[in-house]
């Protein structure tokens, strides 16, 4: 997405002296801006059209932007950048474990914001070059499609995910057998290195755990190495969407 004449942004954030200059600068570098000042005004506009990019503020009135990124994460696949205070660290976390792609710690830069906006698409974008759209990751009997986002365990069964469990699991099939460490994986996940958020690569991983382990204590897939991170310790092939 270079040309960003093309990029629609909706842009999520009660406060208007913020919010307008935001948005004009934003609209001067090319993006078409949408805005909203509530997280209900963002739903309504969600329902006629389709942004390529959410920047949605967490301290909000009524329904808080986790709430609407939750919602975003469960039901939409929309990029979402969080626009957060300096003291919100817990709710960053909470908002990368469920599927924030990125955040802005306020005040920022604009042109910082502009990167991380353009760094977010471009990860959207990217699709493995062996990742064909009819293709499915497989390891044991389980099957995680890559374009609807959907894991199906060994009796058929569609098992629930969410988006940050999806990007856990595909960052694993990816790199089967190998120990990647909390910032690799970060890096996979959410495009950043940041130890703060340590935790919330542990959090994803005990969830998927529960998911896809017989005994999500003693878990035969996601093991853990000692001093070293974690490994996918399975055999992943790609399958045809037909072999489900």
């Amino acid at each position: 997405m270079n040309d960003t004449a093309l990029i629609t942004l909706l842009l999520v954030d009660d406060e208007r002296t913020l919010r307008e200059p935001l948005a004009e600068y934003l609209t001067g570098q090319g993006f078409v801006v949408r805005e909203a000042d509530s997280a209900a005004s963002a739903r309504s506009l969600l329902g006629t059209e389709t942004p390529d990019l959410v920047l949605l503020d967490i301290m909000m009135p009524g329904e808080d932007g986790l709430s609407l990124c939750r919602h975003l994460a469960e039901t939409k696949n929309l990029p979402v950048i969080l626009l957060t205070a300096k003291g919100e660290a817990m709710d960053r976390i909470v908002g990368l474990e469920i599927g924030a792609d990125d955040y802005v710690t306020k005040p920022f830069e604009p042109r910082e914001l502009v990167a991380r906006i353009r760094s977010v698409l471009r990860r959207a974008e990217r699709v493995p070059e062996d990742a064909a759209e009819d293709m499915l990751y497989a390891f044991e009997g389980w099957k995680l499609d890559p374009l609807k986002r959907r894991l199906i365990d060994p009796e058929g069964t569609l098992v629930p995910i969410s988006t940050a469990e999806f990007r856990m699991l595909r960052a694993f099939c990816d790199h089967p057998r190998r120990v990647l460490d909390r910032d690799q994986l970060l890096d996979m996940v959410q495009g950043r290195e940041a130890h703060l958020f340590d935790r919330a690569v542990d959090n994803q991983i005990s969830r998927l755990r529960r998911k896809i382990e017989a005994d999500s204590r003693s878990p035969h897939f996601i093991q853990t190495v000692r001093g070293g991170g974690y490994r996918f310790a399975a055999d992943v092939t790609r399958v045809a969407q037909d072999s489900r």
